[in-house]
């Protein structure tokens, strides 16, 4: 029996995903086990999830993934390379992945593949300082530099988002692991409508947070109906940390560079509003995402050197029964420590239990998000969570 292993934020879980898991069960001809690297409390666009890990391990779990892993903070709030390095990096390490799934706008492994091992190549490293301008974004010399060496038609598949998660996904493919894609149905990335049945994640947010859940509630994998998190319940925390930060600790912060970090203190200074501070950050050469990311980094206390080269544990946050028979193959095959307990920790390295320490720090930040605030200490209490129906 073939192993999946899915890189996802789940946020939430939905028909689309449900869609992902049941195309490549079809693609591979039978049952196969699911592994799902998914976020944890923080996201990569640069924002809060719309609910907590175990809440959204519990709605992957009834849409058909067999064991969920946690994605770091670390990687799951970085950009889409950092993101796709860490977790592919998981999978890699729990030695029973054999296959790598992706959704893709082209739906095809092949070209996707070309411009992955391009994009590794010391020739478009060369292309691209060619193409690095001081008026255009990094984004925009990508595409230009991979339009010189493959053409306007390759590069072009690099214009939508999940063609461009796929590539990154297949730079850090170990030779050892196959991979597959499925065609992406239903509305577009941060899309605002609803096409063939499947809204956008954006969308059903939207109508989570607006407290629409009777709207919602038709895409998701389980009933839910607990409170939304939202990152503007810590609006005015998130202006106060960047108006009281140095300019030496907001150049510590990851991707800090090429003068955003100081642009982003000043738009601190002007306004109380987080859409309008991203606005006055914002220009050609910085992303929006990038800046999000980078007001987040600064809530959160996370520097450059808290990452790690490599996720150095693997933690376990639910699994079914084949999930749990995974569980007893990585015993024998994972590369890397896992643990199902977050006591265990105490157990790992020195390294493992910094970064352990970090992630307690970002749940009780998180808590804060929600109308009703949580408790300090989830991360010691909460359990994994276990669903017993199921294969």
């Amino acid at each position: 029996m073939k192993t999946i292993g899915i890189v996802a934020e789940y946020n939430p879980f939905h028909t689309g995903h449900a869609y992902h898991i049941q195309g490549t069960r079809r693609l591979l001809g039978g049952e196969c086990a699911v592994v799902a690297v998914m976020s944890g409390n923080w996201v990569q666009r640069g924002e809060c999830a719309v609910t907590d890990k175990w809440t959204r391990t519990e709605m992957a779990l009834a849409g058909g993934v067999d064991l969920v892993l946690e994605l770091p903070t670390v990687w799951a709030a970085a950009s889409a390379e950092g993101f796709a390095r860490g977790a592919v990096s998981i999978l890699a390490a729990t030695g029973v992945v054999d296959t790598l799934s992706f959704g893709s706008e082209c739906g095809e492994v092949t070209p996707l593949l070309k411009l992955a091992r391009c994009l590794n190549s010391p020739e478009f490293s060369h292309a691209l300082r060619r193409e690095l301008e001081p008026k255009r974004s990094f984004v925009q010399s990508r595409r230009q530099a991979a339009e010189r060496l493959l053409g306007p038609e390759t590069a072009a598949l690099l214009d939508f988002p999940n063609n461009n998660l796929g590539v990154e996904y297949l730079r850090f493919l170990p030779p050892n692991m196959e991979a597959v894609t499925i065609p992406r149905r239903g509305a577009g990335h941060d899309s605002t409508a609803e096409e063939d049945g499947f809204p956008s994640a954006s969308l059903l947010r939207r109508w989570i947070r607006a407290g629409e859940m009777e709207r919602a509630s038709p895409f998701l994998s389980l009933c839910w109906n607990g409170e939304a998190a939202d990152l503007m319940w810590l609006e005015r925390t998130v202006i106060a940390r960047l108006r009281s930060m140095s300019p030496e600790e907001a150049e510590a912060l990851p991707d800090s560079g090429d003068g955003l970090a100081a642009r982003l203190l000043c738009a601190a200074r002007q306004t109380a509003d987080l859409e309008e501070l991203y606005a006055l950050s914002k220009t050609r050469t910085y992303a929006h995402a990038r800046v999000r990311r980078l007001a987040v980094y600064a809530l959160l206390g996370l520097r450059r050197q808290d990452i790690p080269a490599a996720p150095p544990y693997i933690r376990v946050l639910g699994f079914n029964r084949r999930g749990q028979a995974l569980l007893r193959e990585m015993n024998q095959k994972a590369s890397c420590p896992f643990f199902v307990k977050p006591a265990h920790i105490r157990r790992y390295s020195p390294q493992s239990q910094a970064l352990f320490a970090l992630e307690e720090r970002f749940t009780d930040l998180f808590s804060l998000c929600f109308p009703t605030p949580r408790p300090c200490g989830l991360e010691w209490t909460a359990n994994p969570v276990i669903r017993k129906e199921g294969p």
